[in-house]
């Protein structure tokens, strides 16, 4: 009777700790998270394969590969949406321009020849209605989630991990790390860091965000301020610009081409799920799946190298390389460069 009596006293209290705990669910839309989750399921695979033992498991980086479901859209959901659809508008932008300060010259051979069609562009995506909805909004909204999303996850990590980023964290820092000294051995731990890793996309991102403000200061917003607009301003005014004083337009031009082509060819890999996840080399067991990652690893570089060397041939080899403007509208670029310094 005793023993019974004790079972009974060990259930119940199993009972009431279980009724005591408050578990939060975890954010189908985190990006750590499903990368984690497609590691232990590959993980996973390969050992039951091993073991002769037949399953297929399959993770989309949806709710059903974390098995979650019925849950609800919190921030994340939305941020990593308005993220995702900023970027495609600002891709059919980017398509246009690369046609335009390119494409279009390295036909040509000639900067006067391929000016009319980079007026006849500009009319599609630098109007007062279209260029805030094409251009301005997109990259802002594009920037400005991806920050807000860094601060979501690390507010996230912090109330439920207390800090710890999971599946992230192991891979950077160790959890207990033990050393043995001379005098005898002493156990530290290394303090968790909240903030999710930066992806080299998101790094790519940054920086091309960062290069892109003096390009346009220069073509857009000088114009502006000294010529009232740009209606005079074109491939000749580049061209100019590179024959002032080559050397800063030659380095900030080959980063920003450089940086920002390789984050939109890695961005559109991501969102069509072609790129293989973060840390695959370490991660990733099976060797078929490795395989596969590593085709992809490679065949995103040759996409991302082959645009870049695209668009550096036409604006760098031939836009940049054209010499200054003669005549009024050399005096008039002139003016424009040297206002207040430039």
């Amino acid at each position: 009777m005793e023993a019974q009596a004790a079972r009974r006293r060990d259930s119940v209290d199993t009972m009431v700790s279980l009724l005591q705990l408050d578990p939060t669910p975890m954010d189908p839309s985190t990006e750590d998270l499903t990368a984690l989750s497609e590691d232990t399921l590959e993980s996973s695979t390969s050992t039951l394969k091993s073991h002769g033992t037949s399953s297929t498991f399959k993770s989309n980086g949806t709710s059903s590969s974390l098995g979650l479901s019925g849950m609800g859209k919190g921030p994340i959901y939305y941020l990593t949406r308005i993220q995702r659809y900023s970027s495609y508008t600002f891709a059919a932008f980017a398509g246009l321009h690369l046609a335009n300060t390119s494409i279009i010259p390295l036909i040509y051979q000639s900067v006067p020849y391929s000016e009319p069609f980079l007026l006849m562009a500009r009319e599609i995506y630098q109007t007062p209605l279209t260029e805030p909805l094409l251009v301005a909004l997109p990259i802002v909204a594009h920037i400005a989630s991806g920050i807000a999303l860094r601060l979501v996850r690390r507010n996230e990590n912090l109330r439920r991990y207390g800090g710890a980023t999971p599946g992230i964290l192991p891979l950077r820092h160790a959890h207990t790390s033990s050393s043995t000294k001379t005098s005898g051995s002493s156990t530290t731990s290394s303090t968790p860091n909240p903030w999710p890793v930066i992806s080299n996309i998101s790094m790519s991102g940054y920086m091309f965000a960062i290069l892109l403000v003096p390009h346009v200061v220069i073509n857009r917003l000088l114009p502006l301020l000294v010529e009232g607009d740009s209606s005079n301003i074109g491939l000749a005014y580049v061209s100019h610009g590179f024959a002032r004083d080559p050397i800063p337009p030659w380095i900030v031009y080959s980063l920003m081409l450089a940086f920002g082509v390789g984050h939109m060819v890695w961005g559109a890999a991501k969102w069509m799920d072609l790129a293989p996840p973060v840390n695959w080399r370490r991660t990733t067991i099976d060797k078929k799946l490795r395989r596969k990652r590593s085709r992809a690893w490679w065949g995103i570089h040759a996409v991302a190298a082959t645009l870049t060397g695209l668009w550096a041939a036409g604006g760098l080899g031939i836009v940049a390389t054209a010499g200054r403007a003669e005549g009024w509208i050399g005096k008039v670029y002139e003016n424009i460069y040297q206002y207040k310094g430039w």
